[in-house]
């Protein structure tokens, strides 16, 4: 687990504190957690465990509960993908969502809550061009109109997810696929690949991502060494198990030593060396 999840660099001393300390269960300083996941949505910032312990809160304490904050808590763990903080805010929820709020006002999490799940599941198994579809649909404009029109930056956070399964995947994709996936075209969509440092062939439409190791494949070649003290001492395990009842043990050991055709074993230095015959 990356030290940018667990405790991230913008994390403030105070914030650090209540997440990390006993104080993360004193339902008094909720409002200060709340105004914090506000502060993350205004500056582009992420701090998942601050989120979970808001999420915690309400669990322990369901005459706290907001379902404003839960649904921009969702939001904001839904461009965290791949990593899993969607389905772990989910698990934190549990029965809350089922419950009428205070006043006897609509829960507006009760509507939105399956296209939330909808769309986490279309950006974990990278289906980009259905995630936009979905997100622009009619039925998702409360959604838009409510929440992630205050969200700064929602749509380039998106589409760092892009970018992220993207790089992993491919040396070159086509133009036109790239911008179905990140929901761009023309100029803007140029200005954005140019932003990452990939570079277009005008002629093809061809955009070729610089390697990294995910995206090259290369073949490694593993040696592996048995030390002969290690084989002794299964040789004296076997025979032990032998001894006990167990008349297959000794033969396994020996069936293993010759059975590594076309390889040959070699003893140099103390080690066993398994060789290529030729």
């Amino acid at each position: 687990m990356s030290q940018q999840w667990t405790r991230p660099a913008t994390r403030t001393e105070i914030i650090d504190q209540l997440v990390e300390g006993v104080d993360r269960y004193n339902p008094s300083n909720v409002s200060i957690l709340e105004d914090y996941l506000y502060h993350q949505i205004r500056e582009r910032e992420y701090d998942c465990l601050a989120n979970l312990a808001i999420l915690k809160l309400y669990q322990f304490n369901p005459d706290l509960y907001n379902p404003d904050v839960v649904i921009n808590i969702l939001i904001k763990a839904l461009t965290a993908a791949p990593s899993p903080d969607f389905n772990l805010c989910m698990a934190l929820l549990g029965e809350r969502q089922n419950l009428p709020l205070s006043d006897n006002e609509p829960d507006p999490l009760i509507p939105l809550l399956p296209s939330l799940r909808n769309l986490s599941t279309l950006l974990q198994t990278c289906r980009f061009p259905a995630f936009w579809e979905s997100y622009q649909s009619e039925e998702l404009s409360p959604l838009r109109e409510n929440y992630t029109v205050e969200y700064a930056g929602f749509h380039d956070s998106v589409r760092e997810v892009v970018v992220r399964a993207v790089k992993v995947t491919f040396e070159t994709i086509g133009k036109e696929r790239l911008g179905h996936y990140l929901n761009l075209t023309g100029e803007d969509l140029e200005a954005y690949v140019s932003s990452l440092g990939w570079s277009l062939n005008p002629s093809t439409g061809v955009i070729s991502i610089p390697p990294n190791p995910d995206n090259q494949i290369k073949a490694t070649v593993t040696r592996e060494n048995i030390t002969l003290p290690s084989i002794t001492k299964a040789h004296r395990t076997f025979r032990c198990l032998a001894r006990f009842g167990d008349g297959k043990a000794l033969g396994c050991l020996s069936s293993l030593l010759t059975s590594f055709e076309p390889y040959a074993i070699l003893v140099e230095a103390n080690t066993i060396i398994l060789v290529l015959k030729n």
